[in-house]
């Protein structure tokens, strides 16, 4: 895969396939949950996701930190996409030790619109597994992220899922 794009269409059309080729070395995904207050970019992620992983992907999305945490309680997903600032209160730095407590110990990917160093930093101190800036938000950042996170993604599918239990 190509690790600097210079930029042009032929750069991206050769990174796309890159990601193409590499993405049958992902393990198989079945449900993602998508944390995002804004409908316009949880609509843009699901249309993103759908596009890289197809309709057999179950994709749920939630709009509070509370109706997330409902989902996961539910059913524990495969991987969570997490935006860093969900409304006027609620952070990823409160998100993750109630994402952690309904169960869900696979990857965490933060979504954020005001990542930088410090901030990615903060990040990885709290657990997260990736963070991915808004801005650069498409199917090559997540097709990156999710090769990165390969392994920890295999550990924590369906199967794995039945053995945890939640006392919440």
């Amino acid at each position: 895969m190509s690790s600097s794009s210079k930029g042009t269409g032929a750069d991206y059309l050769v990174e796309k396939s890159d990601l193409a080729r590499a993405g049958k070395a992902l393990p198989k995904i079945g449900d993602i949950v998508v944390f995002e207050d804004e409908r316009m970019d949880s609509d843009r992620m699901l249309a993103t996701l759908r596009t890289m992983l197809g309709y057999e992907v179950e994709v749920r999305r939630a709009r509070t930190l509370n109706s997330g945490i409902d989902l996961l309680i539910a059913k524990l997903p495969d991987l969570v996409l997490l935006d860093d600032y969900m409304g006027p209160t609620d952070r990823a730095d409160d998100a993750l030790p109630l994402i952690r407590r309904a169960g869900f110990t696979g990857p965490v990917v933060v979504v954020s619109g005001a990542l930088n160093r410090k901030r990615r930093s903060e990040l990885q101190k709290l657990g997260v597994a990736e963070a991915i800036n808004k801005d650069d938000l498409d199917s090559g950042s997540i097709g990156r992220v999710m090769l990165q996170l390969a392994d920890r993604i295999a550990q924590h599918t369906p199967a794995q899922h039945a053995a945890v239990k939640t006392d919440i």
